[in-house]
């Protein structure tokens, strides 16, 4: 019976990861006046290294990056554990492709996303509680 609990965890887990990706680059590329808003009010952002926290410090960090084409060529996730975040409804999104900023080269890319549900009577909302975002080895 709880190999099918999980099985139905992992499964919801993969579905939400999909959705997010899909609106997180979409609005990251076309939108990205409002990308704050995917955030939880102190969520934090590591950008190489860069730490940014809350919401305005976000939009503001966002603001200074040049335009942006992503592209996602993997998607991995996975359920957290109750037990390690006190009952919230959890999800680790691990994604790497390719980011061309403003026409420049493209370079290979890993970001980490920690979602947690916020859950109202009509829905269900992913908010990003934690995002680790690295640039990696340059495309040759």
């Amino acid at each position: 019976m709880a190999s099918v609990d999980f099985r139905t965890h992992v499964d919801l887990a993969c579905k939400a990861a999909e959705e997010f990706v899909n609106i997180y680059y979409d609005t990251m590329d076309k939108r990205r006046r409002v990308l704050s808003k995917l955030y939880l009010d102190k969520a934090t952002l590591v950008w190489n290294g860069n730490a940014v926290s809350g919401q305005e410090a976000l939009m503001e960090f966002f603001d200074l990056l040049p335009s942006s084409e992503f592209q996602v060529n993997v998607l991995d996730c996975q359920p957290v554990h109750d037990q390690a975040t006190q009952g919230q409804t959890t999800v680790l999104v691990v994604t790497c492709g390719t980011v061309n900023f403003d026409g420049n080269r493209p370079r290979y890319f890993n970001q980490n996303f920690l979602l947690t549900a916020q859950v109202s009577p009509d829905n269900t909302v992913w908010k990003i509680a934690s995002d680790c975002f690295r640039f990696q080895a340059s495309l040759n």
